[in-house]
């Protein structure tokens, strides 16, 4: 039987974080909604398509997006909630074919060649995963299907919101030279001004430039790059390989860290997040990077790849300090802070037993049970928890003789 032409599907979800919000909250449908930090230093996360047509868009200063959508609802992310979703959509993925390339939490690459033989076409591969991710989980997504993986990611965005384009093999050009330069991969707001000097505005301008003036004027790599990608060539496979993926989790404070305790119960915070991410993806990893961004905006990163591989809490807890250490932040405060792992494997791969911790492994295994079928607020390190404000005693009440002088418990 004939292979599929098309054998590669791009889908991604259509404004995650606001569906994700919807779905839990019905009044926020077929209203503007701005998910982000709700602060004076916030961010845009996700804007929903009410709101994009009013000119928000994501990583715009939250400021700027009042400004803009002033009636909008602001709802603060929940990371937590958005990564067991996309955990959701990624079994969905992968309950169809294994060949899945997570590129980030909504959006993913699948080479779905091995289907033909249960599909007649792509395009019933395509309608068929969006109506199971609809039916199962409750959220829209979009889907590209090409020949290859570049014309496919422009299809999908094409074809948003919610919605499916097809680019048929043979025809990637009538597709792609229309386009304007900045739907081609890689072309940012500095190469889009470099390539408007040379006259350049469409993909199709590109493609009939001479490669060796692209090279000339963006560097030799970027110049070949941009120029095979205008004419619709792109052999890279759909890569499974779990090594070759990162997980990772960060935040931007609305008030920055200044002193070492508030820096540190913060990055415990993040290590619980990120425990709690491997554990629902039943991944590890084995190079640990901090990420840390001062006030002044000046960015450091800090890593250190292990034997083996880390998913617990209190390790990444253990090698998070060690990077702040070594990070040395002085007297500098920090607007962001992140933590993530690389070079996943799954856990279930044999692990090195240890002799020193293993009592603090088994409570930290059972920690995460819990919170897989209570929620992830339902154990949390105590030094995450804030002391509850001190009750008055009631009129009347007597302190049990002989315990005057003792201690709240």
């Amino acid at each position: 039987m004939r292979r599929f032409a098309e054998r590669f599907l791009h889908v991604d979800m259509d404004a995650f974080f606001v569906e994700v919000e919807r779905l839990r909250s019905a009044d926020l449908r077929g209203r503007a909604v701005i998910v982000g930090g709700l602060g004076p230093r916030g961010v845009v996360a996700s804007a929903s398509y009410e709101a994009r047509r009013r000119g928000v868009r994501s990583a715009m200063p939250m400021i700027e997006a009042r400004r803009r959508a002033p009636h909008a609802r602001f709802v603060a992310p929940d990371h937590t909630r958005y990564g067991a979703v996309s955990d959701e959509v990624f079994a969905v993925l992968r309950s169809f074919t294994p060949e899945v390339e997570g590129l980030s939490i909504d959006e993913a690459f699948l080479d779905i060649s091995g289907l033909r033989l249960h599909y007649e076409e792509p395009a019933a591969v395509g309608t068929a995963i969006r109506q199971r991710i609809r039916e199962e989980i409750g959220i829209p997504s979009s889907v590209g299907i090409a020949s290859s993986k570049f014309v496919a990611k422009t299809a999908s965005g094409n074809a948003k919101p919610d919605g499916m384009r097809v680019i048929a093999a043979g025809a990637e050009l009538a597709f792609l030279h229309p386009l304007p330069i900045n739907d081609l991969w890689g072309v940012g707001a500095v190469t889009q001004a470099a390539l408007a000097s040379l006259g350049i505005a469409t993909i199709g301008d590109l493609a009939t430039t001479p490669s060796v003036t692209l090279q000339r004027h963006l560097g030799p790599t970027v110049g070949a790059q941009l120029a095979a990608l205008a004419r619709a060539e792109d052999g890279r496979p759909v890569v499974t390989d779990s090594s070759a993926r990162s997980i990772s989790v960060e935040e931007t404070y609305p008030n920055d860290l200044t002193t070492s305790e508030a820096i540190e119960r913060e990055l415990l915070r993040l290590c619980d997040r990120l425990a709690g991410r491997l554990h629902r993806s039943g991944l590890g990893g084995r190079t640990v990077t901090l990420k840390v961004r001062f006030e002044d905006f000046t960015t450091v990163s800090r890593s250190r790849t292990l034997a083996d591989p880390l998913h617990r809490r209190p390790d990444l807890w253990e090698e998070g300090r060690r990077l702040l250490d070594r990070a040395r932040l002085g007297e500098r405060s920090i607007r962001l802070l992140g933590i993530g792992l690389s070079g996943l494997v799954g856990v279930a791969v044999p692990e090195q037993l240890s002799l020193t911790h293993h009592e603090r492994d088994a409570v930290a295994d059972a920690a995460e049970q819990v919170r897989s079928r209570f929620g992830d607020e339902a154990v949390l390190p105590a030094r995450l928890i804030d002391p509850p404000e001190e009750l008055p005693p009631q009129q009347g009440s007597k302190m049990p003789k002989g315990r005057e002088k003792q201690p709240e418990s």
